[in-house]
């Protein structure tokens, strides 16, 4: 079956994404994709410039970057604390505290991604507090808790590898007037829809629990809908109403779905280490939509890394440490590479190149050729991380640090 790669909507949206500006988790179209106009590297230099390097709090939160302006979240002092910075310099503007830490064998602090949206930013604790925040000072704006929706936050006194064991990790995304967020309460309210502006519940929906992957918004099959990898199933739910499209269970023992659903054409990508990688082709059916598996690779089991799509292609860190290459058509595995990452790795891609940063700190540059694994070069750019870096105006924004020793650091990649 073909897939469709790529809409003309979603090509006019990267062409439109400001060249400067990596605002979400993943980038402008949360794709891990730079938009078409932005400066890139067409080499990748042994010891890259650091523009500025900070020490920071605790967490692996990514940072966000819009209108030359930074935001990033940490733990420190006992608090989830909101930062904004100068992103030219590294001068911070203000900070806010907005929830008590949280903390574990794995780390300690925020995991979830912010959102830079107009003059808003949007934060969400690892205990499922979630704020709108004035961009200009940090000052709250709305606030709402996962606890009004009936959830009690247990950390690791609960043993399954949902949200409420390892922290909400999972990303809201904003689309038009509303942001949806991944709630997670089994009472109706796995999605809960807000007017972004004011906080105002359009709708909740699903009754599923959240696990750690971050919403999706996309039209597919003509309808638009966020799609969520909850902790046993993914679904589509219909942004205006929020009625339930569709719905197909991803089951796995550990429940512990961290990966982004990937959106290529009518068909949404998901995938775990239990279950290896599904693709799952959306069409119309009546007044709804029905989900039939195109493709399924129980080898392919992406845990962690979000994969990115470059053409017919689809590049992410697979298992036993493997990097691979795999036909988005298919399913079928193309190359695989041994030993660029221990479990986790970021994958940005542009024009036919992918950058890749390894949670050993290793930034390397590889051509996205779905023929062979060709490394085009590679730099020691910070310690551990399990954090994805942000890239805008040719600079990539790298926060490092597992259990200690966090830094966040600019570095210069395309003059």
């Amino acid at each position: 079956m073909k897939i469709v790669l790529a809409t003309a909507a979603a090509l006019l949206a990267l062409a439109a994404a400001p060249a400067a500006d990596w605002p979400q988790w993943r980038g402008p179209t949360r794709t891990g994709i730079v938009p078409p106009n932005a400066p890139v590297p067409t080499n990748l230099s042994a010891m890259p410039k650091v523009v500025w390097r900070l020490n920071i709090g605790g967490g692996f939160s990514s940072p966000v970057v819009a209108n030359g302006q930074l935001a990033y979240l940490d733990a420190r002092d006992g608090q989830e604390t909101a930062h904004l910075l100068d992103a030219a310099t590294g001068r911070e503007l203000w900070r806010t505290n907005y929830d008590e830490e949280f903390g574990d064998e794995w780390g300690l602090g925020p995991r979830s991604t912010p959102i830079m949206d107009g003059d808003r930013l949007y934060v969400q604790s690892c205990r499922g507090e979630f704020r709108c925040l004035n961009l200009t000072n940090g000052v709250t704006l709305w606030r709402t808790n996962f606890a009004g929706f009936g959830i009690q936050f247990m950390g690791s006194k609960l043993l399954e590898g949902t949200a409420n064991r390892r922290g909400n990790n999972g990303s809201g995304v904003v689309d038009g007037d509303r942001i949806f967020v991944p709630v997670g309460s089994t009472n109706g309210a796995s999605i809960v829809a807000f007017d972004k502006r004011t906080g105002h519940v359009l709708w909740k929906a699903g009754n599923d629990e959240a696990a750690y992957s971050s919403l999706m918004v996309a039209t597919l099959a003509g309808l638009r809908q966020v799609v969520m990898l909850t902790a046993d199933a993914v679904l589509g739910a219909e942004v205006q109403t929020g009625r339930i499209l569709w719905r197909v269970p991803v089951k796995t023992m550990a429940r512990r779905h961290a990966v982004t659903p990937v959106i290529v054409g009518d068909n949404v990508i998901v995938s775990s280490f239990t279950a290896g990688m599904i693709c799952l082709r959306i069409s119309r059916e009546g007044d709804g939509c029905k989900a039939q598996q195109a493709w399924a690779n129980k080898d392919l089991r992406v845990n962690l890394s979000t994969p990115v799509v470059m053409g017919d292609f689809l590049f992410a860190q697979g298992p036993m440490k493997q990097y691979v290459c795999a036909d988005v058509r298919t399913g079928r595995l193309l190359w695989s590479q041994a030993g660029l990452a221990t479990t986790y790795s970021a994958t940005i891609g542009f024009g036919q190149t992918l950058l890749v940063l390894t949670d050993f700190g290793e930034l390397r540059l590889v051509a996205a050729d779905s023929r062979k694994y060709r490394e085009l070069g590679r730099a020691q750019v910070c310690g551990e991380t399990w954090g994805h870096p942000a890239y805008a105006d040719g600079r990539l924004y790298v926060r490092e640090g597992l259990t200690g020793n966090w830094k966040l650091s600019c570095l210069e990649l395309a003059p």
